[in-house]
């Protein structure tokens, strides 16, 4: 398929300023049809508030889907569009277009800032709406000890920015006997950040697993927790007091990972949140991700359970009596001014999470005197981020770059109104240590004082937007050697994930036969579909 050079709404950037851009609705993208994939122009543009996208399939009409619930969120978010420096060592060529030549190509514009590894596809759930489990696919996947080495070198050794966080996930990756030395072989490969991706139900049957797993090199679990009661959460509700007890006698820090679906589970945002903060000696943060509608599914139920990132954040700032507000939420990109304040004092290129402005959102809270107190109320975020761009800017030019000479050129302090910001945390000294002399402790220390809550929504075929994944920064990889963009990989299975991992793994009945066991066996909870839903 052939790429056409469309008109684009906003700059992007060769050079390493940020610049704010105004995006103009409408606009032109490239998407794809839901049933056929075939490439086509759309309009992004706006109607009673909200954002949409339109395309048109010559054999299958036109598609209209909400883009974005409110219009002014995201001309906020779009403020922040920044583009990376691109693949300087693209490991597949462009002949099929995005987002067909995934690999990385040479289209992609962000290097890899999270390499995702699925280590299996069994799992010890049986829900009804997975179709990707072992079981129904037909087959089971699980790549070897060293085909996952080498899919982390592969990433580790991309230029200009090599990959230095993995996440472990499934299935449900626990069910791998061979864990430890997965993860141990990860760490071999100079990997800093390992994350665990799991539904949590072995950490809590297996008392020394969290010890195990921490010991080994996982830093952070990412629990699924999709609500505070067993009707919204019934894949683990039981078992997260337990989770937490072991994960908080390990020092194993967790982030939830709700999937948040409207009419399902939006109403418990609020309460995850504060269920987060009643455990913020534990809890890293709440990371949430509004439902992609994969496979078919006709316009009247997309309505229904259609929730995007300003629609979560609205309801977050009504559930949580406006402690939590629109105002305090940021898009990803917009933290590039650290990295570009890092990379012209060390001259290094560094990482970037230069993901497009409509993938995700995020802010810091902490908790003070019983309330959510966000970062915002007591750092001018976008005052700090301007004047590093300035510092950057000064630093590429001098050649005076001792730690004296910046703490004459680097004041923190006049963004921080240390009145309101929580007592005994001198946030100006954490900043600077993590700029300045690149102290992991201090940013460490940040990690454990404040509320991490962030949502990515990651695209499905009504709603996507090809300039979003040539910005992806979250990928997979496979034992082929490719690196695919998430909304590739998971978004049209039937090219990369279901295709790679029928390719690469073996029948159930063979592995039944290999191993003597059985995969209904794995089973330890069937989440049937709830009445309502039938």
């Amino acid at each position: 398929m052939n790429e056409t050079l469309i008109y684009s709404p906003f700059h992007y950037f060769l050079s390493l300023e940020v610049i704010h851009v105004e995006i103009k609705l409408p606009y032109k993208t490239l998407s794809l049809c839901p049933e056929c994939l075939k490439v086509l122009n759309a309009e992004v543009y706006e109607d009673s508030g909200k954002v949409m996208i339109r395309k048109t399939c010559p054999d299958h009409g036109e598609f209209t889907e909400v883009y974005w619930g409110d219009v002014e969120l995201f001309k906020k978010a779009a403020r922040f569009a920044h583009d990376g420096l691109g693949i300087q060592t693209p490991l597949t060529d462009t002949k099929d277009g995005c987002p067909f030549s995934c690999g990385l190509c040479p289209l992609h514009k962000s290097h890899t800032a999270l390499l995702n590894i699925v280590l299996t596809n069994r799992c010890d759930l049986a829900c009804w709406y997975c179709f990707f489990y072992a079981k129904r696919a037909g087959y089971v996947y699980e790549p070897s000890v060293e085909q996952i080495a080498r899919m982390v070198r592969t990433a580790r050794n991309m230029k200009p920015v090599g990959c230095n966080a993995v996440q472990l996930t499934g299935g449900e990756p626990t069910l791998r006997d061979d864990l430890i030395d997965i993860i141990k072989a990860i760490k071999a490969e100079g990997i800093d950040h390992i994350q665990l991706n799991t539904n949590g139900i072995r950490l809590a049957r297996e008392p020394d697993l969290a010890l195990k797993i921490r010991e080994a090199g996982v830093n952070t679990v990412y629990l699924s927790f999709d609500g505070v009661d067993e009707k919204t959460n019934p894949k683990n509700f039981p078992e997260v007091p337990t989770i937490l007890k072991n994960c908080r006698r390990a020092e194993l820090g967790i982030v939830f990972v709700p999937t948040v679906i409207n009419t399902v589970n939006d109403h418990q945002l609020g309460d995850i949140i504060r269920f987060a903060a009643d455990n913020i000696d534990v809890v890293r943060g709440v990371n949430i991700q509004p439902v992609s509608l994969v496979g078919s599914m006709p316009k009247k139920e997309r309505a229904r359970y259609r929730i995007t990132i300003p629609d979560v954040i609205k309801r977050i700032e009504e559930q949580t009596g406006g402690e939590i507000s629109r105002d305090d939420f940021y898009p990803v990109p917009s933290v590039t001014p650290i990295s570009h304040f890092v990379e012209a004092l060390t001259s290094i290129p560094q990482y970037e999470l230069t993901s497009h402005f409509a993938c995700g959102m995020a802010t810091y809270v902490f908790k003070m005197n019983g309330r959510l107190v966000p970062i915002t109320r007591f750092v001018d975020v976008e005052g700090f981020f301007e004047y590093l761009n300035e510092k950057a800017d000064e630093l590429r030019t001098s050649r005076i770059k001792t730690i004296r000479a910046l703490k004459g050129i680097l004041d923190v302090r006049k963004f921080v109104d240390h009145v309101k910001a929580p007592k005994g945390f001198d946030i100006s000294r954490i900043l600077f240590d993590i700029l300045v002399k690149h102290d992991y402790t201090s940013l460490g220390e940040f990690h454990v004082k404040a509320l991490f809550i962030g949502m990515m929504h990651f695209q499905d075929l009504y709603n996507y937007d090809i300039e979003r994944v040539k910005r992806c920064v979250i990928h997979y990889g496979v034992p082929d050697g490719r690196i695919i963009p998430f909304c590739a990989f998971n978004v049209l299975p039937e090219v990369y994930r279901d295709k790679i991992h029928a390719e690469h793994g073996i029948p159930v009945e063979e592995w039944e036969r290999r191993t003597g066991r059985k995969l209904k066996d794995d089973i330890y909870r069937v989440v049937r579909r709830p009445k309502e839903q039938e």
